[in-house]
């Protein structure tokens, strides 16, 4: 697989009146083309500023990145939040469908592929509510099967499953995994929950305390598909549990210190 994602030496600085906050130093950082990678550190350390760079919604103070672009034609990056990417005047229909329609695509499309997704994450039935009228977990469904439709080079996921029962968060990853092995799209996914790194990733990157940088990571060679089950029986993954435990333990302790 070729490089998706190359960065080089990523830094972001905020300024506030007299004062500065180094939140990323010195990223450098390759994701292949179909790898699913999650962040994984304390809170603080830069993960969602370094999706937002990603996703041009800020400008890095320093160095570069670039993300290699396919010949078709579709969106470059797509990016998932933790509870905010429905649009609340819109139907679960219309919400999955809004990115097909902003590009003008033919109306048959839009219907076929707004009808794939929306039957991929079990919200067929559904189509003709409202967020308001949905519970946290069906709203994930709506902002993972919209970002899917749209087809984007790389998803951005921030922390999607966060707010979510455990119930809900197990149903979600399996949907998440499920639609990801058809697409092989390139993922980069910042979770606090070590299991769901460990169940979704091929590389897990652990990043230090502020200002955010990646100091190590893992690489998880479980073959898929799998499962929660597996991850957790797995005498290798427990090792690995222990490991980022002990990093994030570290870290905050760091960080107070």
């Amino acid at each position: 697989m070729g490089t998706k994602i190359a960065i080089k030496d990523l830094t972001k600085v905020f300024y506030k009146k007299e004062s500065r906050v180094t939140a990323l130093e010195g990223i450098s950082l390759d994701i292949a083309d179909g790898e699913f990678v999650c962040l994984v550190g304390p809170s603080g350390c830069g993960k969602t500023t370094l999706l937002r760079i990603l996703a041009d919604l800020e400008k890095p103070s320093g160095g570069t990145f670039t993300i290699a672009k396919s010949k078709k034609e579709r969106p470059l990056q797509s990016m998932v939040f933790q509870e905010r990417g429905v649009i609340p005047w819109l139907t679960v229909e219309g919400n999955v469908s809004f990115g097909l329609k902003m590009r003008h695509l033919p109306e048959d499309v839009i219907k076929e592929r707004t009808a794939y997704y929306l039957e991929k994450v079990g919200l067929d039935r559904f189509a003709n509510l409202y967020p308001k009228e949905l519970s946290g977990g069906m709203k994930q469904r709506v902002s993972i099967a919209r970002a899917f439709a749209n087809d984007p080079e790389i998803l951005l996921m921030d922390e999607p499953f966060g707010a979510l029962d455990e119930q809900n968060k197990f149903i979600l990853q399996e949907e998440l995994l499920n639609i990801w092995s058809e697409t092989k799209k390139t993922v980069l996914f910042i979770t606090h929950s070590i299991d769901e790194a460990l169940l979704l990733s091929d590389r897990i990157l652990l990043m230090s305390s502020q200002p955010g940088t990646i100091i190590n990571e893992k690489h998880i060679d479980l073959p898929r598909p799998r499962n929660m089950e597996q991850v957790r029986a797995d005498p290798s993954m427990a090792e690995y549990f222990v490991e980022i435990w002990n990093h994030l333990q570290d870290e905050v302790q760091r960080s107070r210190n």
